[in-house]
């Protein structure tokens, strides 16, 4: 297994926030990514390789995929009308335009959703629109934008194949509520799909688009190529190599044994089961197997929100001297192979840690641990006896079930079933305790 990610490093908040911070994007992406590996070193994530999506590599196989769609006409361009700053001298975002909503009339609503009523609609339909960078009214002028056709009928036909398809190990390749899905966006007759404005123009933080002064790709485009780019990155520095695997970046991609898998979170399933697999199809590229999703992790039913002060700071989680497998172990066990959320619950956190954690498993080896040191020189006898060659085979006998569940994503389950079988040996230790 090859587990690479990389930095989503594009796209016009990175290029603001930055400017706010009196830094280039680059540098400010930088500083991110070098704050990067105390998460990953304290709760033991071991990335063969991660990467950024600001790279060489990225930029190439962003440039050589789009070429490939425009090769196959799937590639246009339309004049559309959106919200210029006269004052920034920009096309601003949906996300920097706030105004009225024009179902409700609520104030201080984004430019693509009112947060009161949950209606959705165009920036351009706000009521009293205004740029949230400067104060300044937009103006609506139009621009070329280059767009991805994803209703043309040969996206629709492989999207409908696909998204039912399964993988080489009669897997379905999506979860079932997430098939579900998609079917809902694909629409009766995949009529459902709007061809995708993949283009934003400058200034822009991004990749520009080839023989398109001024256009740059929309960060969605090369975000999830960033997953190829930073496998790229990782065979072409080799570290690969040094992972004992002989092949090159292009002949391990074209192989057919390799398995290309996705793990993400509820609020990306339509750009990686629709945008992506139909880039990579229609770029002659490997599909995925299979996409993963998780639900998010709430903190005592509360969405985790910055401005709102709720969440877990794994640092601070870290500096306190909470062991990081305590955290893991939890969420372990509240995981499944559905898109549910997980709750963090502290009070539900510390009783789950202190009786399964301390309580049962731990509780094995501390018992133990005693009277073999103080008894018999720290030696296990080989002779278990009747009893405990009983116990022993039953353990191992659950094996093949654990298996399992761990390969259907199950990890609650299994988690819930190894701790059964710490519950039998603590009853066996108290049945023949000296």
């Amino acid at each position: 297994v090859h587990f690479v990610c990389a930095d989503d490093a594009h796209g016009a908040p990175i290029m603001i926030a930055a400017e706010k911070a009196g830094k280039t994007p680059q540098q400010f992406t930088a500083e991110i990514a070098a704050g990067r590996q105390p998460y990953f070193d304290g709760f033991h994530i071991g990335f063969d390789h991660f990467h950024s999506t600001d790279s060489p590599e990225n930029t190439g196989l962003a440039q050589s995929i789009y070429r490939a769609l425009r090769k196959e006409e799937l590639i246009t361009t339309q004049t559309i009308e959106q919200f210029f700053d006269p004052v920034k001298n920009m096309f601003l975002p949906d996300r920097y335009i706030k105004g009225e909503c024009p179902k409700c009339g609520a104030k201080d609503q984004y430019g693509d959703s009112c947060e009161v009523c949950g209606a959705v609609y165009g920036p351009t339909e706000l009521k009293n629109p205004y740029s949230t960078l400067t104060g300044a009214t937009p103006e609506l002028r139009t621009s070329e934008h280059y767009f991805f056709q994803l209703s043309d009928e040969r996206c629709v036909t492989f999207l409908r194949d696909w998204t039912a398809g399964r993988n080489r190990h009669d897997e379905p390749t999506l979860q079932p509520e997430v098939y579900a899905k998609t079917q809902e966006w694909l629409g009766p007759e995949g009529k459902g799909l709007a061809d995708w404005d993949i283009s934003r123009d400058a200034p822009y933080f991004g990749i520009p688009i080839p023989d398109a002064p001024g256009k740059f790709f929309y960060v969605w485009l090369d975000a999830p190529i960033g997953y190829l780019a930073s496998l790229q990155n990782y065979f072409d520095s080799g570290k690969a190599r040094a992972n004992g695997e002989a092949r090159s970046f292009d002949e391990f991609m074209t192989d057919d044994a390799v398995e290309q898998v996705h793990f993400i979170g509820k609020d990306i399933v339509y750009f990686h089961t629709l945008f992506w697999p139909a880039m990579l199809k229609f770029a002659g590229r490997k599909v995925p197997e299979n996409i993963h999703v998780h639900g998010f992790i709430t903190v005592s039913g509360e969405k985790m929100s910055k401005s709102r002060g709720t969440g877990i700071s794994p640092l601070r989680y870290l500096e306190l001297g909470m062991n990081a497998e305590w955290l893991r172990y939890y969420i372990a066990a509240k995981l499944n192979a559905k898109v549910e959320d997980i709750d963090f619950n502290p009070d539900d956190f510390i009783a789950r840690v202190n009786s399964d954690l301390v309580g049962k498993y731990i509780n094995i080896a501390s018992r133990a641990a005693g009277f073999l040191a103080k008894r018999f020189g720290g030696r296990v006898s080989a002779d278990l006896g009747v009893e405990g060659r009983t116990l022993l085979d039953g353990l191992r006998a659950h094996q093949g079930e654990i298996e399992r569940l761990y390969e259907e994503r199950e990890f609650g389950k299994a988690v819930r079933e190894t701790m059964l079988l710490a519950d039998r040996v603590n009853e066996y230790v108290d049945q023949n305790k000296p």
